[in-house]
C-alpha cells in the first residue's frame, strides 16, 4: 500500500453508488464489503452495494464511465495535468527513498496492483518518480484474490532464479487471499503474506485481526514498516 485512497477510489465509490440510489455508503459499510476478500475491483464492489441497497442496477459501462469521472474527472488516458477528480486527493504512504533502500537491500520489488493502469503509471512514475517499475495493473490480469498476477510478478522478479521467498503486502482480505492461493499453486515457494490497516481505519486493533484471520503472516503499522518485518 503506497498511497491512500480513502479521498479518491473509495470516495468515488461512494459518489457512485450515490449517484443511482441517492444513498451514500459509510467508509464501514466499504471496509465490511472488502473484508468478504470478493470485492477487489471498485467498479464491482460499486454494482454489489447497489444490489443490496435494492437499487435496480445500471450498466456496468455505463457505471465504469461515472466513477472514472470522479475519481480522474477527465480520461483516463489522456494527459494527467487535465486530470481534475479524485486522484488528486492521494497522499503518499511511501517516497522513492524507500524503494532505493529496498533495492540496496537486495529486495526485487514490484507492483500488483488493482488500480487501472493510468493511476498506476501516474502514481509510481510521476508522483514516486520510479522508472518503469514491474507493474501489474487491472486487465493485465485477473482481479485479485485470483493470484496469477503475483504469480507473474514473481517470476518476472526472479528472472530464473528460485527466491528465498515471496511477500506481498496489502491493506485487504483479498490481498491476504491471493498469497494464500498463489501459496496453493506454488507450494515450493516461501510465500509471506503481510497486512496493514489502510490510514482511514478508525479501529485498527480489529481491522488488524480481520487480517490475520484471512491468513495474513504478519502485520505492520505502516508500509514505511516493510522492511524491518522482511528482515526479521
Amino acid at each position: 500500500m503506497i498511497r491512500d485512497v480513502a479521498g479518491s477510489y473509495r470516495r468515488a465509490l461512494q459518489e457512485t453508488v450515490q449517484h443511482y440510489s441517492g444513498w451514500r455508503p459509510t467508509p464501514e459499510d466499504i471496509d465490511n464489503l472488502k473484508g468478504e476478500g470478493r470485492w477487489n475491483n471498485d467498479w464491482d464492489a460499486s454494482l454489489e452495494l447497489l444490489r443490496r441497497h435494492g437499487t435496480e442496477l445500471p450498466d456496468r459501462t455505463a457505471l465504469v464511465d461515472v466513477f472514472s469521472g470522479y475519481y480522474f474527472g477527465g480520461d483516463p488516458q489522456g494527459d494527467p495535468s487535465d486530470w481534475t477528480g479524485f486522484i488528486g486527493d492521494e497522499p503518499l504512504l511511501v517516497d522513492s527513498a524507500f524503494f532505493e533502500e529496498l533495492s540496496s537491500r537486495g529486495i526485487r520489488w514490484g507492483f500488483v496492483s488493482g488500480a487501472e493502469p493510468p493511476s498506476a503509471r501516474f502514481v509510481l512514475e510521476q508522483r514516486l518518480g520510479l522508472n518503469k517499475p514491474s507493474l501489474i495493473a487491472m486487465g493485465d490480469a485477473p482481479d485479485k484474490p485470483d493470484p496469477t498476477g503475483l504469480l507473474r510478478m514473481a517470476e518476472t522478479l526472479a528472472d530464473g532464479e528460485r527466491p528465498e521467498w515471496v511477500a506481498y503486502i496489502g491493506d485487504t482480505v483479498a490481498d491476504v487471499q491471493t498469497v494464500i492461493n498463489a501459496r496453493e499453486r506454488r507450494p515450493e515457494l516461501r510465500w509471506r503474506s503481510l497486512g496493514v490497516a489502510p490510514p482511514h481505519v478508525a479501529d485498527v486493533m480489529s481491522y488488524h485481526q480481520k487480517l490475520r484471520n484471512a491468513g495474513a503472516d504478519c502485520i505492520v503499522g505502516a508500509t514505511r514498516e516493510l522492511i524491518p518485518a522482511l528482515l526479521q
